[in-house]
C-alpha cells in the first residue's frame, strides 16, 4: 500500500461532506428552535386555542390555522428575545447556562436578528388572517414580556413575576379576539386564572433555585424576603387562584366536568401550598411538586375546557363548529408540532 493509499482513506468524500454539513445545519435548527423556548411556546398556542373555541364566532380553517401558526411565533419572538437581553445572567445560573447563547451555539446578533423576524412575521400573519385587534394585543404581549418584564422588572423588584405574568396571560384572550374582533368577559376570566397561577407556580421553582437568582443578581421573591415569606405568598395567591378558576363555571360558559375539574385540582394545589407554608419554605421536595403539580393543574382545568363548556344548546353548538374549525386547521400542522404541543406539561425548568 503506497502514501498515495494510505492518504485517500483519509479524504473526505463529497458525500460525507454532505452528510457532515447536514447533521450540523440540523444542529443549528435545533439550538433556534430551543431559543423559541419550545414547551412554553405550546403552552401560549394550547392556550390561545382555547380562548379561541370559547369565542362565539369561528374562523375558517385557514384562517384558524394562521392565527395558531402566527401566535407560536410571537410566543417563540418573545422567549428568543428574552434569552439574547438575558444571556449575561444566564450564563451564571446553572439552570440556564445550557442554553444556546451562553454556550457559543447562536451569537447574540442571530438571536436578536431571529427574534424580530419571528415577531414581525407573527403580527404580520395575524393582522392578515384575522384582524388587527388580534395583531396589537400579539405586539403588546411580545413588548411587555421582552421590554416590561425581561428589561425592567425582572432585575429591579421581587414582584417582577406578579406584574410580568401578564404576558404570559394574554394568548387565551388574544385567541378569542382573533375569532371575534373583540375582547369579552370570558377570556378575561381566563387572563385572571393564568395571572394568578405564575406567581405559585414560579415561586416554587425559585424556592428551590433561590441560590441561582442571588448569584445571578435577580431579586426574585426568596432572594430579597426570604423562603418563609415567599412561602406565605404562594398559599394566599394559590388560594386566589382556586377562586378564580371557578369563574369560568359560575358564568355559565363552563360545564359540569370544568367546574369538578376545577374543585378537585384546585384541591390538590392548595394542599401542596399549606405544605411549602409548613415548611416555610425549606422542604425543597415540596416546592418541586407544586412547581410540576401546576403544570398538570393549568392543563387540565384548559382541558376541561375544551372538553364541554357552557349549559345550553348553543353553547354547545358553538363549541361543535369551533371545535371542528380548530381541530381542521391542526390536522395540517405536521405531527411533531402537534406532538409538541400535547407534551407542554413536560415543562423543562431551564426554559422558564
Amino acid at each position: 500500500m503506497d502514501a498515495k493509499t494510505v492518504d485517500s482513506r483519509f479524504i473526505e468524500s463529497p458525500a460525507d461532506r454532505a452528510a457532515t454539513s447536514s447533521v450540523a445545519q440540523g444542529r443549528r435548527a435545533f439550538e433556534f428552535l430551543a431559543l423559541a423556548k419550545p414547551r412554553i411556546m405550546a403552552l401560549a398556542v394550547f392556550t390561545a386555542i382555547v380562548g379561541m373555541s370559547l369565542a362565539p364566532d369561528r374562523l375558517d380553517p385557514l384562517a384558524a390555522l394562521a392565527a395558531v401558526l402566527a401566535i407560536a411565533a410571537g410566543a417563540a419572538s418573545a422567549g428568543t428575545l428574552n434569552m439574547w437581553y438575558d444571556a449575561d445572567i444566564d450564563a451564571v445560573m446553572s439552570r440556564t447556562a445550557v442554553r444556546p447563547i451562553p454556550r457559543g451555539l447562536v451569537s447574540p446578533l442571530e438571536a436578536f436578528v431571529f427574534g424580530l423576524v419571528l415577531g414581525a412575521f407573527a403580527v404580520t400573519v395575524l393582522a392578515l388572517a384575522t384582524n388587527r385587534t388580534a395583531a396589537a394585543l400579539l405586539a403588546g404581549t411580545i413588548f411587555f414580556y421582552v421590554v416590561v418584564y425581561t428589561a425592567w422588572l425582572k432585575r429591579t423588584t421581587p414582584q417582577n413575576i406578579v406584574i410580568g405574568g401578564a404576558a404570559g396571560a394574554l394568548p387565551p384572550v388574544i385567541g378569542w379576539t382573533a375569532a371575534t374582533g373583540d375582547v369579552g368577559l370570558a377570556p378575561l376570566t381566563l387572563f385572571l386564572m393564568i395571572f394568578l397561577w405564575t406567581p405559585p407556580h414560579f415561586w416554587a421553582l425559585a424556592l428551590n433555585r433561590a441560590s441561582d437568582y442571588a448569584r445571578a443578581g435577580v431579586p426574585m421573591l426568596p432572594v430579597v424576603a426570604g423562603r418563609a415569606a415567599t412561602a406565605r405568598q404562594i398559599l394566599i395567591y394559590s388560594a386566589l387562584l382556586v377562586l378564580a378558576s371557578e369563574l369560568p363555571w359560575a358564568l355559565g360558559f363552563a360545564g359540569t366536568i370544568y367546574g369538578a375539574t376545577a374543585v378537585v385540582c384546585g384541591a390538590v394545589f392548595l394542599l401542596l401550598a399549606g405544605r411549602i407554608k409548613r415548611s416555610s419554605g425549606v422542604d425543597r421536595k415540596a416546592a418541586h411538586r407544586l412547581f410540576v403539580f401546576s403544570i398538570f393543574y393549568l392543563f387540565a382545568l384548559f382541558a376541561a375546557l375544551l372538553i364541554g363548556h357552557g349549559n345550553g344548546p348553543s353553547a354547545t353548538t358553538r363549541s361543535s363548529h369551533v371545535g371542528r374549525t380548530v381541530g381542521s386547521a391542526l390536522a395540517e400542522f405536521p405531527p411533531g408540532a402537534v406532538r409538541t404541543a400535547s407534551n407542554f406539561t413536560n415543562l423543562s425548568t431551564s426554559e422558564v
